[in-house]
């Protein structure tokens, strides 16, 4: 008799993994990868982190610290929403993660019930709706289009029937790089508050835009979820490190679960990352970097037939309406590697209605790489690209 296996665990893969591993495992061959898939940032960690990891790892016994977090991040984020966005948060409702995504796990847990119906935009991050249901939350999922800038507003949540318990919202999104303005967020943040919906804002690629700056869902009041992460801006993704703005309310029910889960955040990665405050000049010139890939990809995709693409006003994905080449983008995207060595997402992964006809590009990369990808997708298009 088989032994039985939790339905929880049946949600769909992350396929931009998927997608990786295939790619690695061509390279393994000897054969050239450009990675336009993975949305990582292509720098390291700034050399001030790098030294204040070195320097702990000498002198620090790199225990285990609080569950929320040492009270020297904690401080460190607080001056940051005061320096960067002209926004006073204590520390005692920051909480330091092992990364966003246990951030997203311990908000989530602390703030819905199996049962309760969570909103969410498609396109979007595969992951919220994949932890939703791992959790026995129903993703109810807001389809947005490029009248909306792939976000949600008031008034397509209105058209939702039955109740609502939770919004997620991201901006700029993954996979579109479309954002909010500000208006739209006061919007989004009262139509919540009218209606005792927990708002969720994910605020993972704040600091790479390309125009105005992205608001904080904290300047509309105290009763958001703020989800943020070191892996983006900061160039520290694979440190696992990211962080929670909460009501108070939350602030020990999370910190509960964190002590059980996950018992503390990485002691190196948090007394490393309080260095990475002082390096905004360095961020910045990565944004720069971003900006020019961006602007490369918005003039040369179009001459490779990928002529229909999302604004991307921040992070460092441009999302492509494939629908005059292919009707199956998963396929469209095995045979690009396959036959150019660049490696890009399908929009199944973001969508699964209707991502069959757009792909993901990330251009987060070496700008030389991003440039040879952009002239072998424009050769390829002297074949078929049709699927």
């Amino acid at each position: 008799m088989a032994l039985k296996v939790a339905a929880r665990g049946r949600i769909d893969p992350f396929i931009v993994m998927d997608v990786l591993r295939d790619a690695n495992a061509r390279a393994a061959t000897g054969s050239d990868v450009m990675h336009l898939e993975v949305g990582q940032p292509g720098t390291g960690a700034p050399a001030v982190v790098l030294a204040a990891a070195r320097a702990a790892l000498v002198s620090d016994r790199l225990g285990y610290t609080d569950a929320l977090g040492t009270p020297a991040l904690r401080d460190a984020l607080a001056r940051h929403y005061r320096d960067f966005y002209g926004v006073e948060v204590p520390a005692s409702r920051i909480v330091v993660t092992t990364g966003s995504s246990g951030g997203f796990i311990l908000a989530f847990l602390a703030a819905f019930e199996a049962g309760d119906r969570v909103a969410l935009a498609a396109p979007g991050y595969p992951a919220y709706r994949n932890i939703l249901l791992a959790l026995g939350v129903e993703p109810v999922l807001v389809d947005t289009g490029p009248d909306e800038r792939f976000q949600p507003t008031p008034a397509l949540l209105d058209r939702i029937e039955g109740r609502l318990d939770g919004l997620i919202l991201a901006s700029p999104s993954n996979p579109t790089g479309t954002m909010v303005d500000a208006a739209g967020l006061s919007a989004l943040v009262g139509w919540c508050r009218a209606r005792s919906v927990r708002f969720v804002s994910d605020e993972i690629y704040h600091g790479i835009v390309y125009g105005e700056p992205a608001q904080t869902a904290l300047a509309f009041g105290d009763d958001a979820i703020v989800v943020n992460s070191f892996s983006k801006y900061f160039s520290m993704t694979g440190w696992r490190l990211g962080w929670l703005v909460l009501p108070t309310e939350l602030v020990r029910p999370v910190e509960c679960l964190a002590q059980n889960l996950a018992v503390s955040p990485p002691t190196l990665s948090q007394i490393a990352a309080i260095a990475v405050f002082e390096c905004h000049d360095q961020l910045r010139d990565n944004v720069r970097r971003y900006a020019r890939n961006r602007a490369l990809l918005l003039e040369r995709l179009p001459l490779a037939g990928f002529a229909d693409l999302a604004a991307a006003d921040g992070a460092f994905y441009l999302y492509a309406d494939v629908g005059r080449m292919t009707n199956d983008s998963p396929t469209l995207c095995r045979r690009m590697l396959a036959e150019t060595g660049v490696a890009i997402t399908p929009g199944v992964d973001f969508d699964s209605r209707r991502g069959h006809r757009y792909v993901r590009f990330s251009f987060a990369g070496d700008e030389a790489a991003i440039a040879a990808a952009a002239d072998r997708l424009i050769a390829w298009q002297g074949g078929s690209v049709s699927s």
